[in-house]
């Protein structure tokens, strides 16, 4: 294959390759003790991110067939352990994406599902070199190297070759590869390197079967990791630390005077500038945006993301979100993976709207992350240390900057002290009131409209913004003609990232579904995103009225101001519950009358099938008298079974919450229970609770129409 490579791109290959090549493996079957370490057939390549962590391809880790498990195998890495040797090392695989690898997988020959990434756990200390990888959501069509263990010669070697990034794939997560060379097979697992900014922007996954070019994945995909769960720090957020204090403590170093990370992204950015200076054909040029004036040199973001990762982690996504709408100016795009660490709000700083510096958004940044809530006290003197590392850095760049930072810094340890107050005097509940009530932050709201008559859906995933931004919701995802048994399995994906950017360390964020009252018997509680935990298990999952078409109408200023007094009494309890649609177990239609005669504290309760009547007109006519909060349930296969025990454990439930506000929470402690085949908790089973808390309007927008 000719040689594609420019000048500066021949230049920036060179200085990156032994770099690379370092922190390449080459992974294969564990040891056995028998055979010499190292030996037998290459499965494919690796590399490592952090110390004791390497990234590969799910597929790699799963040489054998279907037969063999992923999560837990034990496999050899051969890696470089110095100037022309090697070391062999066993790792175990830790995790594998997309999780559900584990139970389907893919044909013999055929693609592994996205984004198709091993995390590989090394199970000796070793000394070895880690890559860079990059914060960037969106990688440039710029010129790349990939590497990976060949055996051109005879024998395995890590070797690199250069190509174009062609564009992008499943919306972001796979990279198309130019054809400029042949991906040879046991070169996936290895990494994809920028060769403008030197960083990994990728892992190889597959070659085409006519020859050069390929896919990659994109390495922002490790952002969809497992989430951890409550009060635990996250495989993702573990592992990014380890990667940022690892460049940090090489940057800082005087031990070795080997070319490091840092020093080589100074060395590319010194080698962009002078392409942008000559410009093509070596006329000058206007300018290049990798090198313009206002960014943060190499070393200040080596140093930035080290003290980042000295930081506890943040308490949720959004509040990444939030600190990085506040610095750059505007709402980061929707559409990028959400950020789960501080350093990923950094990645969403490069080049803000409107000409404004980069670095002086990246400033912005630290400044409020150094005031930030924290879930747990930083290490002493941590956040004082970033702090003063700004406030140094912003008089380099522009000596008002400086002034700026300060009064942005006292108004942050204004507001954190505030709330902390608030919190110390809300206090703790009091006997008789469980304290379990829903986060007053983001949620993820889950809307579903039927197509007429036909069994189908179209669907869409948005997170709802809540009172500290009312109206606000920002779409993940969407779909139409959804199958009733294929929904669970369309909006999986947006489902899980809108988990990513709503769940924090305290709580998982509530699932809101908004349908019409006749699909209130859509089993969402039951459905398994990862693992073989239900939604309804791992969070709060209630239900809606949906705005618009099939929801309700502009109430009149007597019609609120009743729903206003009936959410009020309901939350301040005690609480009374009514049948609505049986009267000792047959069936009833509510009359208006007699439903706006019940006291405002009134739960109205249904236990028949949602879509048949009476109670499909009884969830109408509920929410049209007034009621935020009500109670349904998809009745049991046995048409026979008496709902007695169903109201009698309902009714304890109700007198035991005292007020609505734990309800939510309460429920599903309940399926929990019944899920861990606890007896007392099968009366639960399908029950579900309306939940239309006037704080959390939903959008009035009409869905998409499917196509014709």
């Amino acid at each position: 294959m000719p040689d594609a490579r420019t000048g500066g791109s021949a230049r920036a290959f060179e200085l990156l390759e032994p770099l690379v090549q370092a922190a390449t493996v080459r992974v294969h079957a564990a040891p056995d003790g028998y055979a010499p370490p190292g030996t037998g057939p290459t499965w494919g390549s690796g590399f490592f991110v952090a110390p004791g962590w390497v990234l590969t391809c799910a597929h790699v880790v799963g040489e054998g067939g279907a037969a063999v498990r992923l999560v837990g195998r034990e496999l050899g890495i051969t890696f470089s352990s110095g100037p022309r040797t090697t070391g062999t090392v066993t790792g175990r695989v830790e995790c594998v994406l997309p999780e559900r690898l584990e139970e389907r997988r893919p044909a013999r020959r055929a693609l592994w599902d996205l984004p198709d990434l091993a995390l590989v756990r090394v199970l000796a200390p070793v000394s070895h070199a880690c890559v860079r990888l990059t914060d960037r959501a969106r990688p440039r069509l710029d010129e790349v190297a990939y590497f990976g263990c060949t055996e051109d010669l005879g024998t395995p070697e890590i070797t690199g070759r250069t190509t174009r990034l062609r564009g992008t794939a499943a919306g972001g997560a796979a990279l198309r590869l130019g054809d400029d060379d042949e991906i040879e097979p046991g070169m996936s697992g290895g990494p994809v390197v920028d060769l403008v900014h030197g960083e990994v922007v990728g892992v190889v996954k597959a070659r085409r079967h006519t020859g050069g070019g390929g896919l990659a994945v994109s390495v922002i995909q490790l952002r969809t990791l497992p989430l951890a769960a409550t009060g635990q720090v996250g495989l993702y957020r573990r592992v990014m630390q380890a990667h940022d204090l690892y460049h940090y403590d090489q940057h800082v170093s005087d031990l070795d005077t080997r070319r490091t990370w840092t020093d080589l992204h100074g060395e590319l950015g010194a080698l962009g500038a002078a392409r942008a200076a000559a410009g093509p054909g070596g006329l000058p040029a206007t300018g290049d945006p990798h090198t313009a004036a206002g960014r943060l040199t190499p070393a200040e973001r080596t140093t930035l993301c080290g003290l980042l990762a000295e930081l506890p982690p943040p308490p949720s996504s959004e509040a990444v979100r939030a600190l990085v709408e506040a610095a750059r100016g505007e709402e980061p795009d929707p559409a990028l993976p959400a950020p789960l660490s501080w350093r990923d709000g950094l990645g969403m700083l490069h080049d803000p709207p409107g000409g404004a510096g980069e670095a002086a958004a990246m400033l912005r940044y630290a400044t409020d992350v150094s005031v930030a809530d924290f879930r747990e006290p930083p290490a002493p003197d941590a956040d004082e240390e970033l702090w003063d590392w700004v406030r140094a850095t912003a008089e380099r760049l522009w000596r008002p900057l400086r002034r700026e930072l300060g009064e942005r810094r006292d108004q942050g340890l204004v507001e954190r002290e505030r709330r902390r107050r608030a919190r110390t005097a809300h206090g703790a509940p009091g006997p008789g009131r469980p304290g379990g009530t829903l986060p007053q932050g983001p949620s993820v709201l889950l809307e579903a409209w039927a197509h007429g008559w036909e069994d189908v859906y179209d669907w869409r995933v948005s997170v709802l913004a809540g009172p500290a931004h009312p109206g606000r919701v920002t779409p993940v995802g969407s779909g139409v003609r959804a199958t009733r048994a294929g929904l669970p399995e369309a909006v999986r994906d947006a489902l899980a990232e809108a988990f990513r950017r709503c769940d924090t360390h305290e709580a998982a964020a509530v699932l809101e579904v908004a349908v019409a009252p006749e699909l209130f018997g859509l089993p969402v509680d039951t459905w398994i995103l990862t693992g073989r935990t239900p939604l309804g298990v791992q969070r709060p999952v209630v239900l809606r009225y949906p705005a618009g078409r099939d929801g309700a109408h502009p109430a009149d200023a007597d019609t609120a101001h009743r729903r206003a007094d009936r959410w009020a009494r309901v939350q301040a309890g005690p609480l009374l519950d009514e049948r609505a649609d049986c009267a000792r177990g047959r069936p009833r239609t509510p009359s208006p009358a007699w439903l706006d005669g019940l006291a405002d504290n009134t739960v109205p309760v249904h236990c028949r099938a949602a879509d048949a009547e009476p109670t499909r007109g009884s969830l109408y006519a509920v929410r049209d008298a007034g009621y935020g909060a009500a109670v349904t349930r998809r009745p049991p296969a046995d048409p026979g079974e008496s709902c007695a025990p169903f109201h009698r454990g309902l009714r304890e439930e109700l007198t035991e919450a005292g007020r609505g506000a734990p309800l939510p929470v309460r429920l599903q402690a309940l399926r929990a229970r019944a899920h861990g085949a606890d007896p007392d908790a099968y009366w639960a089973n399908g029950m579900a609770l309306v939940w239309e808390d006037p704080a959390r309007a939903l959008p009035d927008e009409e869905p998409l129409q499917g196509d014709l």
